[in-house]
C-alpha cells in the first residue's frame, strides 16, 4: 500500500488534495494510506515512511522549502510534490529534488497529469531508485542501472550499464546519502556499485564492462571489507 502525506496549513487544501488523490487512485485500482499534516514541524515528527508527500511551500513558522531540506538531509527518499501559489518558487524546488509542483488553485487535470507521470516513474523503477533533477526535467534511475558515479567539481556523472552517462549538479556527500550500501566510495570523487565490481587491487577497481575506477590509498582496506560485507548481505 502506498503511503501518501499531505502537508498544508489550510485544512481545506489538505482535504482537496486528498479528494483528488482518492479519485485518481480509485480509477486506477490502487490503495493508499493518507497522513495529513498542518505544519512542517508535524511532517518532521512523523515516523511513517512516506512514499509521496504533497508539501505546501508557504506556511507559517517552518515553510515548505525549509521542511523539504530537513527531510532530504534526513535521507527522505520519497517523491516530493510542492503546492504553491507562486510560480517563481518552482525553481527553488529543484534544490530539494522535487518531482513536480502544482499551482494553486489545483485543477483536476493538472493533478492527474502529475499523478500519471509519477506512477509511471514508480513502476519503471525496479526497487531502489535515484531521483535526478536536470533543469525542469525529472528522471528516476534504478540503483541497479548505475555502474559507478563520478564527481567533478559539483557535477555528478552517472555511468549506467547501458553505457549512457547522465550528468547533473550535486555534492558528493548528498549523493552518498541518497544511495544504499551497495555503493562504496573508493575515492573522494568516485562511488562504485559493488554489484558490478569484477576485481580490484591497491590502486584500481575493475568494473564488469572494463571500466577502471581509481582507488585511493586510504580506502583500499575498507574496500576489501565492504566487498566481504556486501557478499554476506546481498548474496552476490
Amino acid at each position: 500500500m502506498i503511503r501518501i502525506g499531505i502537508c498544508d496549513d489550510e485544512a481545506c487544501m489538505c482535504s482537496r488534495i486528498k479528494d483528488l488523490a482518492v479519485s485518481f487512485l480509485n480509477r486506477n485500482n490502487r490503495d493508499a494510506e493518507f497522513f495529513l499534516f498542518g505544519s512542517g514541524e508535524a511532517v518532521l515528527e512523523c515516523r511513517e515512511k512516506l512514499d509521496i508527500l504533497f508539501l505546501d511551500i508557504q506556511m507559517d513558522n517552518m515553510d515548505g522549502m525549509e521542511t523539504a531540506k530537513k527531510l532530504r538531509n534526513g535521507q527522505f527518499q520519497g517523491f516530493l510534490i510542492f503546492t504553491t501559489v507562486l510560480k517563481e518558487m518552482v525553481f527553488s524546488a529543484f534544490e530539494v529534488w522535487a518531482f513536480d509542483y502544482l499551482l494553486k488553485p489545483i485543477e483536476e487535470k493538472q493533478f492527474e497529469k502529475t499523478m500519471e507521470r509519477l506512477f509511471s516513474s514508480m513502476s519503471q523503477a525496479k526497487s531502489a531508485r535515484l531521483l535526478v533533477q536536470r533543469g525542469c526535467e525529472s528522471s528516476v534511475i534504478s540503483f541497479d542501472d548505475i555502474v559507478f558515479c563520478e564527481v567533478i567539481n559539483r557535477k555528478v556523472y552517472l555511468h549506467l550499464k547501458s553505457s549512457q552517462v547522465i550528468d547533473f549538479y550535486e555534492k558528493m556527500e548528498n549523493l552518498e546519502m541518497r544511495l544504499d550500501k551497495r555503493f562504496f566510495k573508493c575515492h573522494r570523487s568516485y562511488l562504485i556499485n559493488l554489484n558490478y565490481l569484477k576485481s580490484c587491487n591497491d590502486k584500481v577497481a575493475y568494473m564488469e564492462k572494463g571500466e577502471e575506477v581509481p582507488v585511493s590509498r586510504l580506502r583500499k582496506k575498507e574496500l576489501s571489507q565492504a566487498v566481504f560485507q556486501y557478499m554476506k548481505e546481498w548474496g552476490n
